[in-house]
């Protein structure tokens, strides 16, 4: 008999990327979360043959004017009553100002009812100092933040949102008191970082798994590009080289943190570390997104905490007992499990592969070794699809989720201007929020409020 799903009924209008081959952006998340039992209504920002790993790909952007059409059509027959919105790629600054519209409709409509509409935005904008988008978005981004309930950047972008270069964790909690503060976003989690012994942050290049096999590394970053024309793959953190036989690999982590804010805009800062498997993936920022979703939807049911703005919790819940600790817990534990089963089958498609190819040759020369490269380059992308349709029960019912406790991190020498709200000549604060000609402002009254 199949059991009911632990996690509520939730309505989730789901605003990001589509491939036709693979499992990123919206096929990734919409995916994930029917699975946990969400009903989800998708609207596609790209239309692309496969993800930008591949190195080539066709298809079409949506345009503003065409995601707004989409959203009125829904509006007209009153079937935009969601209890979340999750939006992920935009390929223009256009698209991310038409999201905003959307998304200010629907907070709008649960203006009476606390707790009813929660927006997880996922700023998708770059990794490892490099852009996927043209610049002119990164300002509609911070427009967007005073509106979100919870943001989930990367190190870099988690940098550009808050004008803060992350170096250690008391740089990153400054970062994270920026976006609370002065954006007044109720929730944070940074996606992947790569912290030293010492807690330093250390480069993505420099933090990789040793190897003296060059015909094996991984599949290079799709962020490595700076074009505009990005898949909106998520692609989660680079995870480095894959080892030869017999080879030890130097101990590689990912840390993520997360917040949720006091009533005073405090950080109250979690920590998780998980391996780092040597592999790249892409559509794992997708994936953490939409188990997030539904895990954290649950997480604050339980905590009875889904008729309160926000869902944010009393200032005396402590960091690793926040709903948004829990949900992360789970994420984890379900991402770590389909990922392990993802690399096995990828070792074994290339085992394979690769003794293919050796039996067949395809000639010499320059021009028959490039296509050989292009070959397996190929090959080991499709390999390393991560395998959600065949792990079902990892994202249902994760195991092990123990070994992803989160525990409370403690900062000390955090900037206390960091976040304070700044006032210009005529005593006014600009929260950043709306659109290019349309900001709030929060009048101080001559003083500055701390």
């Amino acid at each position: 008999m199949i059991s009911e799903p632990s996690v509520p009924e939730t309505r989730v209008l789901a605003i990001a990327s589509h491939v036709v081959y693979g499992y990123v952006g919206n096929k990734m998340a919409t995916f994930v979360m029917q699975c946990l039992g969400c009903d989800v209504s998708a609207i596609n920002t790209v239309n692309y043959s496969n993800h930008t790993a591949y190195k080539q790909v066709k298809g079409t952007k949506t345009s503003a004017e065409q995601i707004h059409d989409l959203y009125e059509g829904l509006k007209q027959s009153n079937l935009n009553n969601f209890d979340v919105l999750l939006s992920g790629y935009m390929p223009n600054a256009e698209d991310v100002q038409e999201v905003g519209r959307i998304g200010r409709d629907l907070k709008f409509n649960a203006t009476t009812k606390p707790g009813s509409f929660f927006w997880v935005l996922d700023p998708v904008m770059g990794d490892e100092g490099k852009l996927y988008i043209p610049e002119d978005e990164v300002p509609q981004y911070k427009y967007l933040l005073g509106e979100a309930d919870l943001i989930l950047p990367n190190q870099f972008e988690a940098e550009l949102l808050s004008d803060t270069q992350i170096t250690d964790l008391t740089s990153l909690a400054t970062a994270i008191k920026v976006l609370h503060r002065t954006y007044l976003v109720p929730h944070v989690i940074i996606t992947s970082l790569r912290l030293s012994p010492e807690n330093r942050t250390i480069s993505k290049s420099a933090s990789r798994v040793s190897s003296k096999n060059p015909s094996s590394r991984a599949t290079p970053s799709a962020s490595s590009s700076t074009s505009p024309d990005r898949s909106g793959a998520r692609t989660g953190p680079r995870l480095g080289d894959k080892l030869a036989e017999g080879e030890e690999a130097e101990v590689d982590t990912i840390t993520i943190i997360g917040s949720t804010a006091t009533s005073d805009h405090t950080p109250r800062l979690f920590r998780i570390d998980i391996p780092a498997y040597p592999l790249f993936f892409s559509g794992t920022g997708d994936m953490f997104a939409a188990l997030m979703v539904a895990r954290l939807r649950e997480a604050v049911f339980a905590a009875e905490l889904q008729h309160t703005a926000s869902w944010k919790s009393p200032d005396d819940v402590p960091a690793p007992e926040l709903p948004l600790a829990k949900a992360t817990e789970k994420v984890l534990a379900s991402m770590q499990a389909v990922l392990a089963k993802t690399v096995a089958y990828c070792d074994e498609e290339m085992r394979l592969f690769d003794a293919k190819e050796a039996r067949e040759g395809y000639g010499t020369g320059e021009e028959a070794g490039e296509e050989r490269a292009m070959r397996r380059h190929l090959r080991l992308t499709r390999a390393s699809e991560v395998r959600v349709a065949r792990n079902i029960t990892d994202l249902v019912s994760p195991e092990h989720v123990e070994r992803f406790r989160a525990r409370a991190v403690d900062v000390e020498g955090v900037s206390r201007p960091a976040g304070e709200p700044k006032l210009n000549e005529l005593g006014v604060v600009n929260l950043g929020i709306g659109g290019l000609r349309h900001g709030a402002v929060n009048v101080i009254g001559g003083k500055q409020r701390g």
